[in-house]
């Protein structure tokens, strides 16, 4: 295959990632039934199985192992763990309490937020139209926050923390579905005595709720695993450049469903915090190419 068609076939596999992440407050609509913390437990025990299995079929057992015989890589991954458990449950919160909006602006957020760990914590140097972004998004959020007399929480902890995960995975040497699987692992002990427990008490979902709920929550692995394979295969056929300015489907789709699906308020406070933003990312963009 030549080197067209495997950028074709790497732009076809980014767009169904980002898109897949930016319609997956979908699945998490239909089960909002269900409590968050319940829902993000579901989706650590149901996701180790799942990844193994998509290891044996296209990943690298080679590379799992290397990182389990090392103390430092599990250590970071046990952070990052944290980290990503961190970020699913805010994003799931936030979804199911009706601030979809709130977690588009998060991850809009989360690029100029890399820009700035990159600078404090791996000495990159910002240029001059980097800077300009970074602080014309900080503009719109503190317009925001302002406008509401609140901090916009969850698009902060949204971004940061997904910012923070990153940062952390360029330290270790193991793949997306390697070190999914090995964070996935080392929550599920925790994640699957908290479903137990609600299991002995009858409070939990998974068996009351009906055996609609059960198959969605059963679900939540696929919806955290299926769009990583497309992310990894797009990675490794896309320049940098394109991937990064694919990843802002997610967040445009998920803001269009909040507005025009489910009705939430897009005042002119969010107009003018979008637009900082908007244009911050419009700037970046331009200056990474």
């Amino acid at each position: 295959m030549d080197d067209r068609s495997e950028t074709r076939r790497g732009l076809l596999l980014a767009l169904l990632a980002y898109g897949f992440w930016g319609l997956v407050p979908l699945y998490f609509k239909a089960v909002r039934s269900v409590p968050p913390l319940e829902i993000l437990a579901h989706r650590v025990v149901w996701s180790v199985p799942l990844v193994a299995v998509l290891i044996s079929l296209f990943g690298n057992w080679g590379q799992v192992r290397a990182a389990l015989r090392s103390r430092r890589t599990i250590l970071t991954l046990a952070l990052s763990a944290t980290l990503v458990a961190t970020n699913w449950f805010t994003f799931i919160f936030g979804v199911t309490h009706d601030r979809i909006l709130e977690t588009s602006l998060g991850y809009y957020i989360n690029p100029l937020v890399n820009v700035v760990l990159g600078m404090v914590f791996l000495r990159e140097r910002l240029t001059r139209l980097q800077t300009v972004s970074v602080l014309l998004a900080a503009a719109g959020t503190l317009h925001l926050a302002l406008s509401y007399g609140v901090v916009q929480w969850i698009s902060l902890v949204v971004a940061f923390t997904f910012a923070f995960y990153g940062l952390l995975r360029k330290t270790v040497r193991v793949d997306s579905m390697g070190g999914l699987l090995i964070e996935t692992a080392l929550l599920a002990p925790l994640a699957l005595g908290f479903l137990l427990v609600l299991g002995a008490r009858g409070t939990g979902a998974f068996g009351t709720a009906g055996l609609g709920i059960a198959a969605l929550l059963v679900l939540a692995g696929v919806v955290t695993s299926v769009p990583l394979i497309w992310f990894a295969s797009a990675a490794r056929k896309l320049p940098y450049s394109v991937l990064g300015l694919c990843q802002y489907l997610s967040p445009s789709l998920a803001f269009v469903l909040a507005v025009f699906l489910y009705g939430e308020r897009f005042t002119r406070a969010h107009a003018v915090a979008f637009g900082c933003i908007w244009s911050a990312l419009a700037i970046f963009s331009v200056d990474m190419w």
